[in-house]
């Protein structure tokens, strides 16, 4: 963890929360980046925590990189920036845990590239998203080509990428960047009331994360066998005689998993 970004545990049962913390915006330089990766190395191991908030607090998520340092850089720096960069959205994005980034004011650019490394994004009514690097002569550096790509459609992708404008949250919502709109003082709360809910779900969360990433990336061929080993997986779990036994009794969704 650095000074930047604040780890708390204890933010509801089973649910931590990654804060960004660098006034005035959340600008996201190298210290912000060790930060995520400190805390992401945290988690990878753990089991009691089972999912994971990731918020810039109530007024902005993250404005962007910090571009005061983008004067001096030539190729090489630049070059070392995105991929430490990358190395942090890479991190989070492959967490055990079930993520979700909370989304007041401002998410752009470098912003933008974290929230589309977690599971899910709900964000503010007055929420503004975008990639505005090519009104500074650059691009993405985080990610954002390829996960807004991958998430949005390649069209989208193009359009956000290519203009620099800013989207609404309405617009964000009916593309599937994100999964929810609330009022802004009720954003924090809507995320952690989502990731209490994942938290109390089965060991096979965790496996049907692993899988879905793992799988995504690979021909359908080389998918279905990573699945078919995956659904092997959780029938190792206590999880999976708890949610059996309790269909046969009781019916669905009436089980009390312990994430085990």
């Amino acid at each position: 963890m650095t000074d930047f970004v604040k780890f708390e545990r204890d933010t509801a049962p089973g649910v931590a929360t990654i804060r960004l913390d660098r006034p005035k915006v959340n600008a996201i330089n190298d210290e912000v980046l060790a930060g995520v990766l400190s805390v992401c190395a945290e988690l990878a191991d753990e089991t009691e925590i089972r999912a994971v908030v990731l918020t810039g607090g109530e007024r902005n998520f993250a404005a962007g990189a910090d571009i005061t340092a983008f004067p001096d850089f030539d190729r090489e720096a630049a070059l070392a920036f995105s991929r430490y960069f990358n190395s942090a959205a890479s991190a989070l994005e492959n967490l055990p845990q079930i993520t979700i980034s909370a989304i007041n004011g401002y998410a752009l650019g470098g912003g933008l590239e974290l929230a589309l490394a977690t599971d899910f994004r709900i964000a503010a009514t007055d929420a503004h998203l975008g990639m505005p690097e090519i009104l500074l002569g650059i691009i993405p550096g985080g990610g954002g080509t390829q996960r807004l790509s991958r998430l949005a459609g390649i069209t989208l992708a193009k359009d956000l990428v290519y203009s620099g404008r800013h989207m609404t949250a309405d617009e964000a919502l009916i593309a599937r960047i994100i999964s929810s709109v609330h009022e802004p003082e009720e954003v924090q709360a809507a995320a952690i009331e989502l990731a209490t809910r994942y938290a109390g779900g089965p060991a096979s969360l965790r496996i049907a994360k692993r899988v879905m990433l793992a799988g995504y990336h690979e021909s359908l061929d080389d998918a279905v066998e990573i699945e078919a080993r995956g659904f092997a997986d959780a029938f190792t779990t206590e999880d999976k005689v708890t949610g059996v036994a309790s269909f046969m009794e009781h019916g669905p969704g009436k089980a009390n998993f312990t994430g085990r």
